[in-house]
């Protein structure tokens, strides 16, 4: 019976320090004098970047004649437009190959057909459109703009600390607005407008090459990418 009272006693002396401890820790305010901004800077600049695709189909009774005849197809056009290959001005390398069956009416293989791609790209257009003009083996297939990673880098610094310069901005402006003197950042966030978007590419009509190829390069125009910088963020003013 003794040592039941002393465990209760125990136990209520232990709730008690409990509640006490619970009481004694603070409380925190809620945040004042909170205000949540963003702001953002946009330019617009050509496209340096060019992406030129080439490709071809071919079809056989047997996959072994169908994929022959793609390797001779692309080693031949790596042949010629490797003469021109020069650093960043422009790039090989070979694209997407695919070889799959042709069934008929009753569901069987009555033969196959495969395709291969040879891309180009670089930023040096002239010299791009140059070595595609003079390629045999491949059709044109396709066109694509956009900005090099090393323009777009160097631009979202630039919009970057603009879009900052505009937020520091705008957070004095609200302060004083309030009638306070000054502010006090809380948290911020930076983000890409453009981010994870796929580059544009504006197809073209397929044209064997044959004879009609030569040294004179291929029309293109590029457009203009538009590079996006947002600042958010909560400040306290004071």
């Amino acid at each position: 019976m003794a040592a039941m009272v002393s465990g209760l006693l125990g136990g209520l002396a232990l709730g008690t320090a409990t509640s006490v401890m619970a009481q004694a820790q603070p409380v925190m305010p809620e945040p004042s004098r909170v205000v949540n901004l963003s702001a953002s800077s946009f330019t617009e600049v050509p496209q340096d970047w060019l992406t030129l695709t080439l490709n071809t189909t071919r079809e056989a009774g047997d996959p072994a004649s169908v994929q022959n005849d793609l390797k001779v197809a692309i080693e031949s056009a790596l042949r010629v437009v490797r003469e021109s290959e020069q650093g960043d001005a422009l790039q090989v390398r070979t694209g997407q190959f695919g070889l799959h069956p042709r069934y008929g009416t009753q569901g069987r293989i009555v033969g196959w057909r495969g395709t291969t791609e040879l891309v180009l790209e670089g930023r040096d257009f002239e010299r791009i459109t140059r070595a595609a003009g003079r390629v045999q083996s491949l059709a044109m297939a396709q066109v694509g703009f956009s900005l090099s990673r090393q323009a777009r880098q160097r631009l979202e610094s630039d919009v970057q600390a603009q879009a900052i310069e505009r937020f520091r901005t705008r957070a004095a402006e609200v302060t004083r607005a309030f009638g306070y003197r000054e502010f006090e950042l809380r948290e911020v966030s930076i983000s890409s407008a453009d981010e994870g978007q796929p580059m544009m590419r504006a197809p073209v009509m397929a044209m064997e090459m044959g004879a009609a190829a030569s040294d004179a390069p291929v029309p293109v125009q590029p457009g203009k990418t538009s590079v996006g910088i947002t600042v958010s963020g909560s400040i306290q003013m004071r």
